[in-house]
This record gives C-alpha cells, structure tokens and sequence, in this order.
C-alpha cells in the first residue's frame, strides 16, 4: 500500500512522488490523540512562524505548506495529502500542541441558565420559553 502526499498531482506527465511509508508508522503507532479527536470539518490555521520550522517530517511540512494562506479543513487536508483521515487527525493535534497550528471547531457555545451549576446546555424552561415566544408570534 502506498500513499501520496506532499499534495502531489495525478495528471498525465506529473511524476507521482508516493510515500512507502505506513500510516502507523507516520503516527508512531498511534490510533487516537491523546488530547482530542478533531472534527471532520475543524479548521486548521497556520500560526506565525511556523512556516519555517525545521526539524519537521515531510507530513507535518505539507500540512504547513497547504494551511499557510487559508483555513484547510481535516478532511480536505486528508485529501491533498492522500493520507488516511485519522492520521491526519493526529498529526493535526500533534501540531496544536506543539504550537504550529491552531484549530477551529464549531462546538457550540454552552448558556448556563443559573438554575443549576452542573447543567452545561440550555434548560428546559429556556426552550419552553422560546417555544412560547414563537407561537405567540
């Protein structure tokens, strides 16, 4: 099995440049991140400086270089590099740690109502209220 990253063309007189590298192997074996397991549609934002940081594997460096100018989703990153998308959800959070790259998710925002500490979302009297509100309209 053989992989293409590096955002590497398939058109006719492109030369492919393929990794033989497993996808284990490029993860160091891992399945999961230890801190997060990023959406499908997270966005990732190359930080300053990070553009030029040595010492990175040629996954990480493609990440950087696909990321630098836009926000790059996981998914269409994992594409681009024609890397499995787990692997790239772990390289990614591997990269936040390390401060190379920030990652916007759309989690939604939690409101606290005051009625209890412990409830994070919206409580039941909230939404009937809003109910109320709309059938009042």
């Amino acid at each position: 099995m053989t992989y293409a990253p590096f955002g590497s063309q398939g058109g006719y007189g492109d030369v492919h440049e393929t990794s033989t590298v497993r996808p284990y192997a490029v993860t160091g074996g891992r399945v999961r991140s230890a801190t997060s397991d990023l959406p499908l549609e997270a966005l990732v934002e190359v930080l300053p400086g990070a553009v030029s940081s040595y010492g990175l594997p040629p996954e990480k460096r493609a990440i950087l270089q696909h990321a630098a100018h836009t926000y790059v989703s996981i998914a269409e990153l994992s594409a681009l590099l024609r890397l499995p998308l787990g692997v790239v959800r772990i390289l990614v959070a591997d990269m936040q740690e390390e401060g190379h790259v920030t990652v916007h998710t759309s989690t939604p925002v939690n409101v606290h109502t005051g009625h209890d500490s412990s409830n994070s979302g919206l409580s039941l009297s909230v939404l009937e209220s809003v109910l109320n509100g709309i059938s009042a309209l």
